[in-house]
């Protein structure tokens, strides 16, 4: 059944480009999902580069260790029929939902101040990291949905070019063009028209994303069900 998370797993990779996207252009230079960027600006900006906002990325660097911490409380030692804990798909939905929600208000109350914006930095970074946690149960490497290094570099490494066997290029090559679709999308939204209405897209392709992947749970639970279901899976 993992083989069957690929493509819910593909649709939250390009949710988070788009979230980034938002984060990047309408919240100050700021990744809320991609944490290699922000550790790099801080360490600029700490360096006297100017224009950098140390502290946004502080902010998001520290919610979304916070979001993958209390993800992992959550589920730590979950089992059942399902890969995904029900603890992990609430973590999920609870994500979508909260998105939708900071989009709504933006949209109603128009772009965030300074304050705000940390607020709303926080926020994200935190719903990105408990939904990088939270799919780790799931089990497939390449599609942590938040990060495309390590994907890049198994792409790579793997490839009949560099001698290897080339398997799973698709699903690789795949979680590439998701991040940077996704992050496309955000990027000619918030330019054209405004970063709520981004986010309002960020926050469906969460949803989408989610549903699929309940839909997919609810399934294997269904056949655990039956007589010579499988076993419950666990840590």
């Amino acid at each position: 059944m993992t083989k069957s998370y690929e493509l819910p797993l593909l649709v939250l990779t390009a949710a988070t480009g788009a979230v980034d996207g938002v984060s990047y252009l309408a919240l100050d230079r700021v990744f809320t999902g991609n944490m290699t960027g922000n550790v790099l600006f801080i360490g600029f900006g700490l360096a006297g580069v100017s224009g950098l906002p140390v502290l946004n990325n502080l902010v998001a660097l520290l919610a979304f260790m916070l979001g993958a911490v209390l993800a992992a409380r959550l589920t730590r030692g979950a089992s059942g029929p399902a890969k995904l804990p029900a603890a992990g798909l609430a973590i999920l939905v609870g994500g979508s939902v909260l998105s939708l929600v900071l989009a709504g208000i933006w949209l109603a109350t128009g772009p965030p101040a300074h304050g705000t914006m940390l607020v709303v930095t926080g926020l994200l970074a935190l719903v990105l990291g408990a939904q990088a946690a939270a799919v780790k149960h799931i089990g497939i490497r390449d599609l942590s949905t938040v990060v495309v290094t390590m994907t890049m570099v198994n792409l790579s490494t793997d490839s009949r070019a560099a001698g290897g066997p080339g398997t799973a290029w698709l699903r690789r090559f795949a979680a590439i063009i998701a991040m940077g679709l996704g992050a496309f999308v955000s990027a000619v939204l918030t330019l054209r028209v405004n970063g709520a209405v981004a986010l309002v897209v960020a926050g469906v392709l969460l949803t989408v994303g989610t549903a699929l992947i309940a839909v997919i749970r609810h399934r294997e639970v269904a056949a655990a069900s039956m007589p010579g279901g499988a076993p419950p899976t666990g840590p």
